[in-house]
């Protein structure tokens, strides 16, 4: 366990109530709906493209998105690919039909185009996804750190929630967006600092064209794959048609996202902080992959641990299994002092080619033992996988790399660690960034990088929890409660709602249980949902004889269709990526809504028209 030095506790306390007070101080005494939900329409461009952000870059973000690059390279960059079509497609079509009606939320419109029905059973959608995304956003940085520092999981994830609670209730969507504003400029200022930091600590003699030359050579650098393979999640299509149809959802329809720039001055002002945000977004997660590349770079030059989890490790270390894992730990040193000499070797050297081979070859090896380390500390664990797996590691290591064999093998390998991986208490990727700040960075600037987790987890849990709020009271509490409500009753009830949401975010996250890469967990649950709400927008939109029970119905059946072909997925029935999910709900809902009105007859009372 860590502990922290006084330092760093005055930048990390001060850094976030410094951030919480301006918040609650700036945006004080917001008594009417306009003000408190769509924050008076008040925001600039540039606000609104950092809320954006802000809302999306959650602690996840940055902890799991280095651990990515880390262990599989740049090649996630292209989960974000179809973003910026996306945005444009929000504000040539989304936007000026949200601002023509001056909507609240998105679903408000949906009543407009459809009815009542189809306006909550989106509302509903959104906030069970929501929902559980919310408590993960605070439950992601709290099992991180408490399993780095030493802190109370519960306590961790109660103080987030509560700091959270205590500005978003006061000031409601303004409150959300100034403080994003600044939330977004420590988190850039913590992770440049990082990554100056990080190449401060390589070798000399290594120029960043040699640290891109290494990390090139055990394909780290491999940033498109045009390949069809659904082995795969990121090619370049499931960036482009996969996430454009995700992003779409995403920030066409989801709450947290749409009530950012429905805060905006003007119609003008919403769009621009949307190609702020679609001109910018790839680019910062370009440079946050490079931070995890940059450290994988160092970890060639200084010794790494098997597991950043250290509890594992000493818990493996505490059971019988102890002595293969620290045979284990030798044979990796062995293989550690080879590859940092073939790293300096091919930071000094022109032609070398060869010397990239040998490497990639070594970092195979380190990957298996890195594999193997995890079934060892899940056998620790009482799982039943390590010793099938450490035997099939003992013939990997032995067969050539050229051999017929080892492509058998490595399947083999690849559908037991899938098996088992199930076992989160191991899957150590999202430790990596923590554990090497704590390790290796300077006193007080490990104050500013945990400031710059809690502030990403603060920004994206609170976007949720107003959104949410303002779901329940506007969609669903001031829509479907007969009695009349004025401005003032509204406020109360969003402010209640915000205190509601807030403490099940809270509960959420301390039951939540990790389940792969975190940064995946969160587009998983969006996916399943965000394809039919998206669908359903798009009929609204461009399909004027669709009526409202065609809709309704299709909906449902496509939201029981896709979490059944998530499941199928999931249990190795079908091969399907979370990202064509987006696309296959969408198309599905279109069908089955163009289906169900054909074969109905002609409905002579129309549904009024948004358009």
């Amino acid at each position: 366990m860590q502990t922290l030095a006084w330092i760093d506790w005055v930048v990390l306390v001060a850094t976030l109530l410094l951030i919480v007070g301006y918040g609650t101080w700036k945006t004080k005494g917001r008594q009417s709906v306009q003000d408190y939900v769509r924050g008076g329409n008040s925001t600039k461009w540039w606000t609104i493209g950092l809320s954006v952000m802000a809302t999306q870059a959650s602690a996840i973000t940055f902890l799991s998105t280095t651990g990515q690059a880390y262990s599989d390279g740049m090649g996630f960059v292209q989960f974000y690919f179809g973003l910026p079509i996306a945005m444009i497609i929000i504000c040539l079509v989304f936007i000026p039909l949200y601002h023509k009606l001056k909507v609240y939320t998105a679903y408000e419109f949906l009543e407009n185009r459809f009815d009542l029905k189809t306006r909550t059973l989106t509302a509903v959608l959104f906030l069970i996804q929501r929902g559980l995304a919310a408590g993960i956003t605070i439950f992601a940085p709290a099992i991180i750190l408490s399993v780095v520092l030493g802190w109370n999981i519960v306590y961790l994830n109660i103080i987030i929630g509560i700091l959270v609670i205590v500005y978003t209730v006061s000031g409601g969507t303004k409150a959300v967006t100034v403080t994003q504003k600044h939330q977004m400029i420590v988190i850039f200022a913590g992770m440049l600092a990082a990554l100056f930091i990080i190449f401060s600590l390589i070798p000399k003699d290594v120029s960043l064209t040699n640290a891109l030359d290494i990390a090139g050579a055990t394909e780290r650098m491999n940033i498109l794959d045009f390949s069809w393979d659904l082995e795969n999640r990121y090619t370049v299509w499931t960036g482009i048609i996969g996430g454009t149809f995700l992003m779409l959802a995403y920030f066409g329809t989801d709450q947290s996202q749409v009530q950012r720039y429905l805060s905006g001055k003007s119609m003008k002002e919403m769009q621009m902080g949307l190609i702020f945000n679609g001109l910018l977004k790839v680019p910062m997660q370009f440079f946050i992959l490079f931070v995890g590349i940059m450290v994988f770079v160092f970890y060639q030059f200084n010794p790494a641990p098997l597991n950043f989890i250290d509890a594992s490790t000493q818990q493996v270390l505490n059971s019988k299994y102890a002595q293969e894992y620290k045979q284990l730990e030798a044979n990796q040193t062995t293989v550690f002092n080879k590859k940092k000499a073939l790293s300096l070797k091919i930071s000094k050297q022109n032609d070398n080619s060869n010397l990239k081979k040998e490497l990639f070859i070594l970092d195979s090896i380190e990957k298996n033992h890195r594999a193997t380390s995890k079934f060892l500390i899940k056998k620790a664990l009482d799982t039943a996988y390590a010793n099938k797996y450490y035997k099939l590691d003992q013939e990997l290591l032995a067969l050539n790399q050229e051999d017929a064999n080892y492509q058998e093998k490595q399947q083999e390998l690849k559908a037991l660690y899938k098996d088992a991986s199930k076992d989160t208490r191991t899957n150590d990727k999202d430790y990596m960034f923590i554990s090497f700040i704590l390790k290796y960075l300077p006193k007080g600037l490990i104050g500013l990088l945990l400031a710059v987790i809690l502030s990403a987890a603060m920004s994206s849990t609170a976007s949720e929890v107003n959104a949410l709020a303002t779901i329940t009271a506007i969609d669903l509490y001031g829509r479907n409660v007969k009695e009349k409500k004025d401005d003032k009753h509204m406020v109360k009830m969003t402010k209640w709602f915000t205190l509601g949401w807030g403490v099940v975010a809270i509960i959420i996250a301390c039951f939540a249980n990790l389940a792969e890469n975190l940064i995946q967990l969160v587009n998983i649950i969006g996916s399943i949902f965000y394809g039919n709400v998206l669908g359903v927008f798009l009929l609204a939109f461009f399909f004027k004889f669709i009526k409202a029970n065609a809709v309704f119905v299709a909906a449902i059946i496509t939201q029981i269709f896709i979490i059944t072909l998530y499941f199928l997925d999931k249990y190795d029935v079908i091969n399907l990526p979370y990202l064509w999910l987006n696309f296959v709900g969408c198309l599905i809902v279109i069908i089955v809504a163009c289906i169900i009105q054909t074969m109905s007859k002609p409905n002579l009372n129309l549904t009024k028209s948004a358009l």
